[in-house]
């Protein structure tokens, strides 16, 4: 069965219309009717038009689903394909977390920003772990980018100046990815920008996702990206996307 959180999650994802009503079946989780269906998925936040044409899309599933005399029902050929796909396998933590990222996507306004943390969400969906880690990574360097040149420039570049007379002042978030991100974080800290702890805490993501962007031994599972996800969450997209 699939949990209402993902249901939302899912329906929400770039997977087809087909696709999208094999989600709301297995939701369902019974034979139902096209308009059970139609109320599953507005209650997920998808309306299916008349344009759909559900029951042709489902006749057309080839063995995914099939209609019995109390109703369309999705079959266990069904069920594995929304697993081989990502789905029916996450647990509430990992449901939770793409949910706020994605509540997180719609407020996000400048669209290099949304790209990055757009691909960090469909990493984090398709338990692409290591690739979740950095691109999540990157989105939050990203956003504290463009936070630094909107509020606090001439403050970082005399910081960076006092620490470095060698530094040349930034302007635009691609002068500021000439420093290092371990002392760019130093240098945030020092402004007051972020705190110490909030400091400490994304220079282990930093050196987490160092681990992940190269070729190694370094094993990743679901846990370790749920913590890495929820510190970025809570401490640099919530407070500065």
């Amino acid at each position: 069965m699939l949990s209402d959180e993902e249901l939302k999650v899912g329906v929400h994802s770039d997977i087809s219309q087909r696709e999208k009503l094999l989600l709301v079946l297995a939701a369902l989780n019974r034979p139902s009717e096209i308009r059970e269906i139609k109320e599953k998925a507005i209650d997920a936040g998808l309306r299916i038009t008349a344009r759909w044409n559900p029951s042709a899309r489902l006749g057309q599933a080839k063995g995914l689903a099939i209609l019995t005399p109390k109703g369309w029902e999705i079959t266990a050929a069904g069920r594995q394909h929304l697993r081989s796909l990502g789905f029916g396998k996450r647990g509430p933590v990992t449901i939770r977390l793409a949910t706020q990222l994605r509540t997180l996507l719609d407020e996000v306004k400048d669209q290099d920003t949304k790209d990055f943390v757009d691909e960090a969400i469909r990493c984090y969906e398709a338990e692409m772990h290591r690739s979740s880690i950095v691109m999540s990574w990157l989105a939050a360097v990203d956003v504290l980018y463009r936070n630094v040149c909107s509020h606090h420039l001439p403050a970082f570049n005399k910081e960076a100046s006092r620490v470095d007379p060698k530094w040349k002042p930034a302007s635009t978030p691609d002068d500021l990815g000439r420093m290092k991100e371990g002392d760019f974080l130093d240098r945030l800290a020092a402004i007051s920008v972020i705190g110490k702890n909030v400091k400490a805490e994304l220079k282990h993501c930093l050196e987490r996702r160092n681990g992940c962007g190269h070729p190694n031994s370094l094993k990743i599972g679901p846990a370790t990206v749920d913590h890495h996800l929820e510190i970025l969450l809570l401490n640099v997209f919530r407070p500065f996307a």
